[in-house]
């Protein structure tokens, strides 16, 4: 690789690192190149980005960060998922793929400035996606406004109620 080549490399990288939350490091190693870019179309449906690097190169773009927890990992075939949206929707979708081509291993990550190991990858992977976690929230805030609703209704409604009572009592009276 040319000196040129690998400055651009290592700008683009530092680039994806700064705009990522999180990182998800993985082991390649014999899957097709059908494979890979099928794991990459899945990955880039979710707003997340997959890219193969040289680990001399990562290592030099996250020294000195709070990426660099995750450089021992750095050995052998490593591709990167970068996450710019949702970390449980990137799990998600890397750990199905991996579930479905068992020479993809999934290593490790980063979330925030924490380091992830496998398990911890497959149960964010797990969590509800961002828009049913938000589903949710509006679900539990309704709730209350829903039951002031009802109650104040219910004043007005028993007023009825008694008027009518009254009206039918001295009709019949």
């Amino acid at each position: 690789m040319k000196k040129e080549d690998k400055v651009t490399n290592v700008e683009e990288l530092k680039v994806l690192f700064s705009d990522s939350q999180a990182v998800f490091l993985t082991h390649y190693r014999g899957l097709t190149v059908k494979q890979i870019n099928e794991l990459r179309r899945s990955i880039d449906s979710v707003g997340a980005r997959y890219r193969v690097a040289k680990n001399t190169l990562v290592k030099l773009v996250i020294d000195g960060t709070d990426w660099n927890v995750v450089s021992d990992d750095l050995t052998g075939p490593t591709g990167i998922v970068f996450v710019n949206d949702d970390p449980a929707a990137a799990a998600k979708v890397l750990c199905d793929f991996a579930k479905d081509n068992e020479k993809l291993l999934v290593r490790s990550g980063v979330l925030g400035a924490e380091r992830l190991d496998e398990a911890s990858i497959t149960a964010l992977s797990k969590l509800p996606s961002r828009e049913q976690l938000l589903g949710m929230l509006v679900g539990v805030m309704a709730g209350p406004m829903r039951n002031l609703v009802g109650v104040c209704a219910a004043v007005p409604r028993s007023i009825v109620q008694v008027l009518k009572a009254v009206e039918e009592e001295k009709k019949a009276a």
